[in-house]
């Protein structure tokens, strides 16, 4: 049966959505037809308004500042010197909801099956370089102690020019055998550049995913790394 041309295209642009395949992307247009005119506008005007959102120009993590960072990476109470690495904004959101990371952030994007990064990645990587190799330790220690974080380290570190090494870069890779795959990948890149390189510990099990890991969960494993 044929549909008509609006459904058939939205269907398709919801195809292209992650784990939506052609038969869900029917579902969901058929559901939001069947929530009425007033809520699809409401629908449609919340989508526009993403168009605001920006990207850090520091760790790629959304953001609607006016100025190129996001609330972590502008953060004076934030280790500007201890960084996570992640392979998606989702990982970031849940180890930030467990309140016992006080560093700042680094969003690498999915790296391929073939272990070959792409161009944005190379891109972005480079930006981390570039960032560390430019950077001394320098400890700005906020009035008000940080209770909330724990990394073990005093809340305010920052980098500044001159020293080019991290003081630790914790490898936030999913604990699968391609994420072991992407830490060595990535270890391998940034070893110069840090007095230190972790791992998340195994309180998550093997082949789960952060994203869906919860608080207590990801905290041992904060705790744990190593």
């Amino acid at each position: 049966m044929k549909l008509p041309d609006s459904i058939r295209a939205l269907v398709d642009a919801l195809a292209e959505l992650p784990s939506i395949g052609p038969r869900q992307a029917i579902r969901l247009v058929f559901y939001l037809i069947g929530l009425g005119s007033n809520n699809i506008q409401n629908l449609s005007q919340n989508i526009d308004e993403l168009k605001k959102i920006k990207i850090c120009e520091r760790c790629f993590f959304i953001h609607q500042n006016p100025d190129t960072l996001c609330d972590i990476c502008r953060s004076p109470a934030r280790r500007q010197d201890i960084i996570m690495i992640v392979e998606k904004e989702t990982d970031l959101l849940s180890i930030e909801n467990t309140s016992r990371f006080n560093g700042r952030y680094f969003i690498m994007g999915a790296i391929s099956k073939t272990g070959i990064l792409d161009d944005r990645q190379k891109l972005r990587l480079q930006n981390l370089k570039n960032f560390i190799a430019n950077s001394k330790n320098s400890t700005h220690t906020s009035n008000t102690p940080d209770t909330t974080h724990s990394t073990g380290a005093v809340a305010g570190q920052a980098l500044q020019p001159g020293s080019g090494q991290a003081e630790e870069i914790i490898l936030g890779f999913n604990p699968t055998s391609h994420g072991d795959f992407n830490s060595s990948l990535v270890e391998k890149e940034l070893k110069p550049l840090a007095k230190k390189i972790t791992r998340l510990g195994r309180g998550l099990p093997t082949g789960g995913e952060i994203e869906f890991a919860d608080d207590d969960t990801l905290g041992a494993a904060l705790e744990k790394r190593n």
